[in-house]
């Protein structure tokens, strides 16, 4: 009964038709197969049924396969064989697209003998974002529809295909309107009619293209060296200039081969991850309307978050000290919305809506009607406190008053008010109208209704909030801040900052410490290390005096033309005055420097990233190990493939990284301390995968 629940059945004249009925996507889980090789079954073997039409319910077509079944002991019949039934069906089927068509649901609609779909349409192959390639017929069949070069660029890119660009490739077959029965039974009376042209996907011959085998491959070990699977889908793509079932064991043989691998469990991992963030305690707490939002500052942050705010379609309101540095803000905003109609991520015309909904004022009291206001200038608590009591006298009842703050004491901020319910850290990456991370960071009397009101606002902007507790610096930057210290103690006993970038971004990140360091202006840690002097423990090494020297000069990054590196009309250069500071540096210290390889610098700087990050969990800062991961994935390149901090432990182990703690701490017994919570995995044999089943 479950199989009769997903797939319905029904006859009109000489036409069989097939839905599909899985909310919420569609995904092509088991009682979807078998209620679909049963009812093709049927149809295919039933006289005077001259045509089937397949389509879905719902919003979208089959969005693809059911990846919770991934890892699981398979149930027949899967995916490829499914594909075969459909495709081998002696009575012509033709399926209806709406929605999506992504991964095993395009996979599907090739093994139809025709596909229609409406304009709004798309279709892609995203496998590849999961350490996959497509696995169910699709570099077999998209070749032999598309050729080989699209071919591969539909699955290396994992992009989504319009349905007009998808008819110009050959993907589909036309372009229809109405309801997806509706088109699906007009398409199959047509193919009775003799309208609408038929045929089997495998019987069609794929041309050889070395020339983009070889170009796609090049590309691949140039932009992912590091990843399996672009190179096995280009060779499982290759095949398919021969015999349909050879390229099939190819392809059978390669996504095996990368459904195994760490790859794609990190890749999987992050997938899911994404989505279980929003998995919060006050998920069912009532979301406030937003309507109007107030941004205080237009530097770079606060110009960023208004941009990201007026691409969503809220209207903002800027504030600033003065006209001169409005002016600024405004002519920042206005240079973000034209690059993102330049990338195509919105219409010219909706970017002059969002012009006119942007209200730059020089007075708090511009924002009496603001529904949320976002502090966003630079990181001095005091100022921040001044305007906080201040937004108590111009901000209407239940306004919510957040601040973008990157390290400092939301419970602090929220004191200076008169309504600490309303007051909670929104924290942005910056660009802020690009970096999809945003950390909600939720004080000791931040309402539930306020916390589920930035989670709201996230899914508005298209970003993924991660819920983060009160402490100096919340998940990413706290956990930076202890790691950090490594990459230069590594430096002062003998790397250079080249070598230690060189091995991180060889172990997959997007950038090593130093690079990032310039990119972000090397006087934000400064100003960091300055305010946290005080608190320093006298028995802690300190790491920061190469840094400190570097900024006494003036040399803050790429802004300023120089810092770690050297910035020269696009080149990137080491800073040959750096070198010398070091040495510098070490003599005054009497560091007697030794020799490092690559994979000891990855040991030590994952090493001290894994630890502080069990002590944000043990400190209940983050609630579960994969809010540490999608911090981590979307916010400081952390390598996708690796899964997160936490996920990249488990593929360690707790009790090596136990042992590699202790023996460092021969060198710095502060520094390196074994965390209460992973001494506990190590004796127990836990990991953190399994702390992630707590909601």
């Amino acid at each position: 009964m479950a199989d009769r629940q997903v797939v319905s059945i029904e006859v009109v004249g000489e036409v069989a038709l097939i839905c599909i009925d899985n909310p919420p996507v569609n995904a092509g889980g088991i009682a979807v197969r078998r209620g679909l090789a049963e009812a093709v079954e049927r149809f295919g073997g039933q006289d005077g049924i001259k045509a089937i039409g397949l389509y879905c319910a719902g919003r979208t077509f089959v969005a693809g396969a059911d990846i919770s079944e991934f890892g699981k002991p398979p149930q027949a019949p899967m995916m490829p064989e499914l594909y075969d039934i459909v495709e081998a069906c002696a009575v012509p089927l033709v399926c209806a697209l709406h929605g999506t068509a992504l991964g095993g649901g395009l996979e599907l609609a090739m093994a139809c003998h025709a596909r229609v779909a409406v304009a709004s349409a798309r279709v892609g192959l995203p496998e590849i974002h999961l350490g996959l390639l497509p696995g169910a017929g699709g570099t077999q069949r998209a070749p032999r529809l598309i050729g080989i070069a699209s071919a591969l660029d539909l699955s290396l890119s994992g992009r989504q295909v319009a349905a007009p660009e998808a008819l110009d490739m050959g993907l589909i077959d036309r372009i229809d309107t109405g309801a997806p029965r509706d088109m699906a039974l007009q398409a199959a009376q047509d193919v009775v009619a003799g309208i609408l042209k038929t045929r089997r996907t495998r019987d069609l011959q794929t041309a050889p293209d070395d020339d983009a085998i070889a170009t796609a491959l090049a590309q691949v070990r140039k932009k992912s060296p590091l990843l399996v699977s672009p190179v096995r889908c280009i060779e499982a793509i290759a095949a398919a200039t021969g015999p349909f079932e050879a390229g099939m064991k190819v392809e059978r043989a390669a996504f095996l081969e990368c459904l195994a691998t760490d790859q794609s469990k990190g890749m999987i991992h992050a997938f899911f991850g994404e989505r279980a963030v929003g998995n919060i305690p006050e998920k069912t707490a009532m979301a406030r309307d937003i309507a109007q939002v107030g941004v205080i500052g237009g530097g770079t942050m606060g110009s960023g978050i208004a941009t990201s705010a007026l691409m969503s379609g809220l209207s903002v309101t800027l504030v600033e000290v003065t006209q001169e540095a409005l002016a600024r803000g405004v002519s920042t905003i206005t240079s973000n919305l034209e690059g993102a109609v330049n990338r195509g991520k919105m219409t010219a015309a909706a970017r002059d809506a969002a012009v006119a909904r942007l209200n730059p004022v020089t007075g708090l009291e511009g924002l009496a009607e603001a529904d949320l206001v976002i502090e966003a200038v630079f990181e001095d608590m005091a100022v921040k406190k001044e305007i906080f009591g201040k937004l108590d006298t111009f901000c209407k009842p239940g306004a919510i008053l957040a601040s973008n703050t990157s390290y400092l004491d939301i419970n602090e901020i929220a004191a200076s008010t008169r309504r600490p319910a309303d007051v909670l850290g929104l924290h942005f990456f910056s660009p802020a109208h690009i970096m999809r991370l945003l950390e909600v960071v939720v004080g000791a009397q931040t309402a539930p209704e306020v916390v589920a009101t930035g989670f709201a606002l996230a899914r508005q902007m298209k970003k993924v909030a991660v819920r983060a507790g009160v402490c100096d610096g919340f998940i990413g930057n706290r956990i930076l801040a202890h790691y950090s210290k490594v990459a230069a103690y590594l430096v002062l006993d003998g790397a250079s900052p080249t070598q230690v970038d060189t091995a991180l971004e060889t172990f997959g990140f997007a950038m090593g410490p130093h690079k990032v360091g310039d990119l972000a202006g090397l006087d934000i840690g400064w100003m960091t290390r300055k305010r946290k002097a005080a608190t320093r423990s006298p028995d802690e090494r300190y790491g920061g005096d190469v840094a400190d020297r570097i900024c006494e000069n003036g040399w803050f990054g790429c802004k300023t033309g120089q810092g770690y590196y050297v910035y020269d009309t696009g080149s990137i250069e080491p800073n040959p005055e750096v070198s010398k500071i070091i040495e510098a540096v070490r003599v005054e210290k009497g560091i007697q420097i030794r020799a490092f390889d690559d994979q000891e610098i990855v040991e030590r700087y994952m090493t001290a990233m894994i630890c502080e990050a069990v002590r944000v969990l043990e400190d209940g800062i983050a609630r579960r190990p994969v809010d540490i991961d999608v911090v981590f994935l979307m916010g400081y390149g952390f390598p996708r493939f690796r899964g997160g901090p936490l996920h990249y432990a488990d593929t360690i182990g707790a009790a090596e990284l136990v042992k590699r703690v202790e023996t460092y701490a021969a060198e710095d017994a502060h520094f390196w301390q074994v965390p209460a919570m992973l001494r506990r995995m190590a004796d127990t044999g836990g990991r953190f995968g399994d702390l992630n089943k707590r909601g």
